[in-house]
């Protein structure tokens, strides 16, 4: 005879016990993810003299977590500094030999027109102001470019001071003082490309693959419940943000981002998730209470045995077993639901299905 693990009575009892929040319409697996993440490189290449982060440290926005070595940046600022005063003072001298040139020039005009100068010594008096004016605005481009120049050197100095794109905690550390860094790959092999890693823990959801043939179930703004592999008995609620819109040809699924509605320290990027897609009714909704329940028997999923489309157990009858379609209906925690096939009170196989067959005597294992 062919020995079977255990018989588990099918109950309806067992069902109707159960909270209707506990069914679910569709389960799928996924990881929790972050939306807002960043590895924080530098803008210029420079060598580290100051990293202030750790892993788990949390920093703020704009704040300062790592300096580069600036003595050439400061040279340069001063450089361009000197350039301004410079201009400056070229657009002084300019200035006042422009204002010295133009009453003599307006002293010649009214001469010439009381006709008491040459024309010639009015065109050279026009000759010497026309040329001031073009010394003056020379001056005042130049003053420009220099001070164009300042910014960028005062940009560059800036650039040596890594702040904090935004509220995070570190996840990961990638420098040290006395590296060099780069925001390409560049120079050696040793020289780093980020600062560190931050992460948004606000911005935590869950990310699952759902089947395709299944796809239809899901729309936006449908609750949730979450549970990690980390604490498979913390229910945590949530709805569904959006279905990405593509197919992945090679699983044959669809991404769905849910959103997680319970912050908690416990969940952290990259955990297992299972996630639960409940009715309206079943979250708890107003009108729950009014929302009829599925009807049917819970029997276990190990006692499902599948031949391609079509769904069976073994009903034990004393010492045999005969083969049973059924048809399924919601998943829920304690099961699944079968609505057609079995009735309360039936009994149900466990074991190596495989090696049933409709008539086959067993015995049942204690």
């Amino acid at each position: 005879m062919v020995p079977i693990r255990t018989v588990v009575a099918v109950s309806v009892g067992g069902y109707a016990s159960a909270p209707a929040t506990a069914a679910s319409l569709l389960d799928a697996s996924g990881y929790v993810i972050a939306r807002r993440r960043a590895t924080v490189a530098s803008k210029v290449t420079g060598k580290v003299i100051e990293v202030s982060l750790e892993e788990g440290q949390r920093v703020e926005s704009s704040q300062i977590i790592a300096r580069l070595d600036d003595s050439n940046a400061r040279a340069a600022l001063a450089q361009s500094e000197a350039e301004v005063n410079q201009a400056e003072a070229v657009v002084s001298s300019a200035q006042t030999a422009y204002e010295d040139a133009k009453p003599i020039f307006e002293r010649n005009e009214r001469q010439k027109a009381a006709a008491v100068i040459s024309a010639q010594s009015f065109d050279q008096a026009r000759t010497q102001i026309d040329a001031a004016k073009s010394e003056l605005l020379e001056a005042m481009r130049a003053l420009d470019t220099a001070r164009a120049g300042r910014l960028v050197a005062q940009r560059n100095l800036d650039d040596t001071i890594i702040r904090a794109p935004f509220t995070g905690i570190v996840t990961e550390k990638s420098a040290q003082a006395g590296e060099m860094v780069s925001p390409v790959s560049a120079g050696s092999g040793f020289t780093r490309t980020g600062i560190g890693t931050i992460v948004d823990m606000n911005s935590l959801e869950v990310e699952v693959d759902v089947s395709e043939n299944f796809i239809e179930r899901v729309r936006p703004q449908q609750p949730v419940r979450i549970k990690l592999n980390a604490y498979p008995d913390w229910g945590i609620p949530g709805s569904v943000i959006a279905t990405i819109p593509t197919a992945d040809r090679a699983k044959a699924t669809v991404k769905v981002r849910i959103a997680i509605k319970q912050n908690d320290v416990r969940i952290l990027p990259e955990m297992g998730a299972h996630v639960s897609f409940l009715s309206e009714a079943q979250s708890g909704l107003e009108g729950a209470a009014k929302a009829p329940r599925p009807s049917g028997v819970v029997i276990p999923a190990e006692a499902i045995a599948t031949i391609g489309s079509t769904h069976f157990v073994y009903l034990v009858n004393d010492s045999t077993v005969a083969r049973r379609a059924v048809q399924f209906g919601e998943r829920i925690d304690a099961g699944q639901i079968v609505i057609a096939g079995l009735d309360a009170g039936n009994s149900v196989a466990i074991g190596d299905l495989l090696r049933l067959s409709d008539g086959v005597r067993v015995r049942v294992a204690k």
